[in-house]
């Protein structure tokens, strides 16, 4: 059965009901807000000129800090993507609507992600972008999700209604235009040239996959070609072990002894393919107990120097976005195996979380942002109003 008919023939059901939000959440979620909303900046490096008049500078971003520079500054990307991630999660997070101060910092977020669209850093034509690796993706990805989850929820701020229609629809077709050509997917360090095939990347892959999904299913036409190959190539990285490979082609060798290293993919993977109808709770399971069995390979390397280090090649920026896609498997189990899974994912997070309230994968303090709002985001997921409900394949 193809792809589509899979997802058109799953049953679709609102999530089992929720107890109260636990106090422990409901405090370190309230504590976050104003954190986040203290750190939303007018995006300079050190030894950039401070705008005339500092008053006047926009406050506007959350970019995510990594090692990775293009002309010495941020990728506009991470900028895109940081911003997104976390103007998300404060949109998402209980009180949003009585919230002035949090309406007015993911308006300013808002408009930076839909000026966005005519930066050149960003643009899928490559005769425009001409790099290699590449990480524009994670800007398309997320500023794609932070825009679908504004107009679901009927937040578009007032006189950006337009912006935000025009940037849902750059976003889409730009993520559809740089899917790797023959092998699907998505990845972050391509070849140099958007036409030529390269191995695809579950990590982004899989995150993609449901920034599609959420797309189509708010109301977007969304190429399904472009899905079902996406699809396959997650498919392909996944091999008989559970162990999903870092990159492939269409062919995975099987390496269980890196399974410590590939959790973090391992349960965004099955998260992405379940919701397409390619996993099962099973699959789900095997990834959460390898995560919860191996999660301290992350630990060994969160707020460290480098990026993948052996033996398991581990970079500290899979940390929170393992834990984010961990909960998110968790979400998709059955009531009972669910709350044991959540409760023992949640519990790791909170001895992780630093003596400031906040959590930070890296050794840059901007980074905290990024941590933090994928935390609290996952931790609220299950207490969130669904605006669509979400596919469970009748098999699963």
């Amino acid at each position: 059965m193809s792809l589509t008919a899979l997802v058109t023939a799953s049953l679709l059901v609102a999530p089992p009901p929720q107890p109260p939000m636990p106090d422990e959440i409901r405090a370190a979620i309230a504590d976050s807000i104003p954190k986040l909303l203290a750190t939303q900046e007018s995006y300079r490096e050190k030894g950039d000129s401070a705008p005339d008049g500092e008053a006047a500078a926009v406050l506007a971003e959350w970019p995510y800090q990594g090692v990775y520079r293009v002309g010495g500054r941020i990728p506009y990307g991470y900028r895109v993507g940081g911003t997104s991630i976390v103007a998300q999660a404060l949109l998402e997070s209980e009180g949003y609507a009585d919230d002035a101060k949090r309406r007015d910092a993911v308006a300013r977020a808002c408009a930076f992600v839909t000026s966005a669209i005519d930066e050149p850093l960003m643009s899928p034509d490559p005769a425009v972008y001409k790099g290699g690796y590449d990480v524009r993706g994670w800007g398309h990805c997320y500023g794609l999700r932070f825009l679908v989850a504004l107009e679901r929820a009927k937040a578009i701020p007032a006189g950006q209604e337009a912006a935000v229609a025009k940037a849902i629809a750059f976003y889409l077709s730009a993520l559809q235009a740089t899917e790797i050509p023959r092998v699907g997917g998505w990845a972050y360090a391509r070849n140099p040239g958007i036409e030529n095939p390269c191995a695809s990347s579950p990590f982004m892959t899989a995150p993609t996959v449901l920034a599609l999904l959420e797309a189509e299913r708010a109301g977007h036409a969304i190429d399904r070609a472009v899905l079902d190959r996406a699809v396959a190539a997650l498919e392909a990285a996944r091999t008989e072990s559970g162990f999903v490979d870092y990159a492939t082609t269409g062919r995975s060798r099987d390496r269980p002894d890196q399974i410590p290293g590939a959790i973090g993919r391992m349960v965004a993977t099955e998260t992405a393919l379940f919701q397409c109808g390619r996993s099962n709770v099973d699959r789900i399971a095997f990834a959460l107990d390898r995560f919860i069995e191996h999660w301290g390979a992350l630990e060994a390397r969160r707020q460290k120097n480098g990026t993948h280090e052996p033996p398991y090649n581990v970079a500290p920026y899979y940390f929170f976005y393992g834990f984010h896609h961990a909960l998110a498997a968790a979400d998709l189990l059955p009531a009972a195996r669910r709350d044991a899974y959540r409760a023992k994912v949640v519990a790791i997070l909170f001895t992780v979380r630093d003596a400031n309230g906040t959590w930070n994968d890296r050794v840059f303090p901007r980074s905290a942002n990024f941590g933090t709002a994928m935390t609290i985001s996952a931790l609220a997921a299950p207490w969130r109003a669904p605006s669509v409900e979400r596919p469970r394949p009748r098999d699963a």
